[in-house]
C-alpha cells in the first residue's frame, strides 16, 4: 500500500525501511507534522502514518478522508491526540503500537530519579567548569524510601521492580492492581494516601478524562513535603502551573518530566535558534531542582524497532482484510 508518512525523521526512516525491507509497502516520507495545513500531502495515500504530536483533530481526519486516506496507522500507544468520534463518523480504520519497549519508559523514569536525586546534570556541568564543589549535590540513599508508582500496567510494573531491586519500599494505585506488582511487595492504596506517604511519585498511566491534571493544586497539597515527581507518561496528567507553584513553595523537591503538556510546539524540533515563547516551560527551566528531557523515554533501539515492525504489520493486516489485534475499536465512539 501507498502510506504517507508523516513527522519523520531520519531515524524513523531508518527502522521502517528497515521493516519493509521486502518493499511491501511504497512508504513516502513527510518531516512536517499532519495537521489541516499539511493533510495535502496525504492526498491518493490510502494511508497516513502519525505520530503522537500530530493534530489529528475532527478537521485534519476530514481532510485527509476527502483526500483517500482510509488508514490512520498510529506509530504511538497513545491515541488521546485523535478525535476519535471524527474518526468513526469518516469510517476510518485506526490502528495502534501498543507495546513497543516497556522496558524502555521504565529505565527512563529510574535514570531520571537517579540523575535528580544524585544532582547529576548540575554535577555534569561544574565539573567542566572547573567547579568541584559539593555545595547543593546532597542527596539521599534510595534504599527505604518509599515510591508511589500512579499506574501499574507493563511500564509501572517494570519501573516498580526496578526500584524494588534498589531496596524501595512500593505503593501502588491502579483501577486494576497486578497481581505482578503485589508479588514484589506493593501494597495498593486510594491515591490521597500514596501522596501523603511517598518520598518518590512515578507517573504511568494513560490520559484519560479521569487522569487529566490529576496532578494538580489538590493533590500537590497532599504530598509529602520535599517529594520526587516524575512524569514519564502523558503531560497533561500534569497541571503545570499548580506543579511551578509546588516547586517554588518547597513542596515538590525535584520534578523530573520526559513529557509536558504544551509540548507540540516545542518537542522533536531544534529550536535553539529561537526564542521559545511558552513562558511556564521557561519558568520551569530556571529551577535547579527540575530535569526535563524531550520525550525521549521510549527512544531505544529496540523500541524503535518494535515500532516500525507493528506498524508495518498492522498495515499488512489492513491491506490483506485480516482482523488487526491493534485495531481501535471506534464503534462506542460514533455519534
Amino acid at each position: 500500500m501507498k502510506v504517507a508518512v508523516f513527522s519523520t525523521k531520519s531515524y524513523d526512516r531508518k527502522f521502517l525501511e528497515a521493516a519493509n525491507a521486502g518493499g511491501q509497502h511504497e512508504l513516502v516520507f513527510f518531516e512536517p507534522r499532519l495537521n489541516l495545513e499539511t493533510s495535502v500531502l496525504a492526498a491518493g495515500f490510502p494511508v497516513a502514518c502519525a505520530f503522537v504530536n500530530d493534530c489529528l483533530d475532527a478537521k485534519t481526519l476530514r481532510a485527509i478522508a476527502q483526500n483517500g486516506v482510509r488508514l490512520l496507522a498510529l506509530r504511538s500507544a497513545g491515541f488521546n491526540h485523535v478525535d476519535l468520534a471524527a474518526a468513526s463518523d469518516l469510517d476510518l480504520t485506526l490502528l495502534r503500537v501498543p507495546a513497543y519497549s516497556p522496558y524502555a519508559v521504565a529505565e527512563h523514569a529510574v535514570a531520571m530519579i537517579l540523575c535528580l536525586n544524585r544532582s547529576i546534570h548540575r554535577a555534569y556541568n561544574r565539573v567542566r567548569e572547573g567547579n568541584f564543589a559539593l555545595d547543593g549535590l546532597l542527596g539521599f540513599d534510595l534504599h527505604g524510601k518509599t515510591v508511589g508508582i500512579v499506574g501499574t500496567g507493563r511500564i509501572g510494573a517494570i519501573t516498580a521492580k526496578i526500584l524494588q531491586g534498589f531496596g524501595c519500599s512500593l505503593l501502588g494505585y491502579d483501577v486494576s492492581p497486578n497481581p505482578d506488582c503485589e508479588a514484589l511487595g506493593m501494597k495498593y492504596v486510594p491515591l490521597q494516601e500514596l501522596f501523603g506517604a511517598s518520598d518518590i511519585v512515578s507517573l504511568h498511566c494513560p490520559l484519560i478524562p479521569e487522569t487529566y491534571h490529576l496532578i494538580g493544586a489538590l493533590a500537590i497539597e497532599q504530598m509529602k513535603p520535599g517529594m520526587m515527581l516524575i512524569n514519564t507518561s502523558r503531560g497533561q496528567l500534569i497541571d503545570t502551573k499548580a506543579v511551578t507553584k509546588g516547586l517554588k513553595s518547597g513542596k515538590i523537591g525535584n520534578l523530573g518530566l520526559d513529557v509536558y503538556e504544551q509540548e507540540t510546539d516545542l518537542f522533536f524540533e531544534d529550536l535553539s535558534n529561537h526564542v521559545i515563547q511558552d513562558d511556564v516551560f521557561q519558568r520551569l527551566l530556571t529551577f535547579p531542582n527540575v530535569l526535563i528531557t524531550g520525550h525521549q523515554a521510549f527512544f531505544t533501539e529496540e523500541a524503535l524497532q518494535n515500532i516500525a515492525e507493528s506498524t508495518i504489520a498492522n498495515i499488512t493486516d489492513f491491506e490483506q482484510g485480516r482482523a488487526c489485534p491493534n485495531q481501535i475499536d471506534l464503534a462506542k465512539f460514533k455519534k
